[in-house]
């Protein structure tokens, strides 16, 4: 099977590759990096010749809602036309756990994601996944000052990015099921705490401060709406075997 990956060299898109090609799939990577432009169409044309299976798991420049919800209706409408075009059978979208229960700006953006992508000619699964691993990692990079780090108090049951990316293969070369599906790690985890195992697991001497959102946003993240309904298919790794398995160097990618 030949499989197209969009966001092919992000967190869970690099994994996606992997478990193709391990598989015996041939892959297409869709990112810059190998000249696709999602947005402009630039180089999708000719990436999609010959390609099976689709799957999105792109994820926006910006987490600001207005510009995060212009990049994924433009990627999922582009991929859905020029999938259809070139003999694509379906779509396999990426997507998040509790969307609708958190009102977020990024997340009404993912929402708006899945809905353009269901507008268009091929049939799409969702797989809605909890936050990755990774997450806590990420999280330091963008809310570090000096020695202290930001970490948002959310209970979460994040799974690996390299489970989800076993999944996405799983589900892309299965027969076509439609729908959505849940996906998530076999723990429930405050998110500060993970954080602080990541920066002593880097060796790193910094403190981290939970903080809250403000407003129903932070609302719903403080009473578990990211986490999975009862129809969830649960995968480890768990967060500590993860940890202790991984790189320092590569925590946060």
């Amino acid at each position: 099977m030949r499989i197209a990956v969009a966001g092919g060299t992000g967190t869970a898109g690099r994994y996606t590759v992997e478990a193709a090609e391990k598989a015996g799939h041939q892959t297409v990577v869709l990112s810059r990096r190998q000249g696709v432009d999602l947005v402009t169409g630039t180089g999708l044309e000719a990436a999609l010749e010959g390609v099976d299976v689709i799957v999105d798991a792109t994820n926006s420049p910006s987490v600001k809602e207005e510009k995060a919800k212009h990049f994924f209706t433009e990627v999922a409408r582009r991929l859905q036309r020029s999938g259809a075009e070139h003999g694509a059978s379906r779509i396999i979208v990426l997507s998040i756990v509790g969307l609708e229960r958190v009102p977020y700006g990024y997340y009404r953006a993912k929402l708006a994601h899945e809905t353009a992508a269901r507008e268009g000619p091929l049939r799409v699964t969702v797989l809605r996944a909890t936050q990755f691993h990774e997450f806590a990692g990420q999280i330091m990079l963008r809310a570090r000052l000096g020695p202290v780090a930001l970490a948002p108090r959310m209970v979460i049951q994040p799974i690996a990015a390299r489970t989800v990316g076993e999944i996405l293969v799983e589900v892309a070369t299965s027969p076509d099921i439609g729908g959505s599906l849940e996906v998530a790690g076999p723990h429930r985890e405050y998110l500060p705490d993970l954080a602080q195992m990541t920066v002593h697991r880097q060796g790193k001497r910094v403190t981290v401060l939970p903080f809250s959102f403000r407003g129903k946003a932070g609302d719903a993240m403080r009473s578990g709406a990211p986490l999975p309904t009862d129809e969830v298919r649960v995968a480890g790794p768990g967060f500590a075997e993860w940890l202790e398995g991984t790189d320092p160097l590569a925590i946060s990618r």
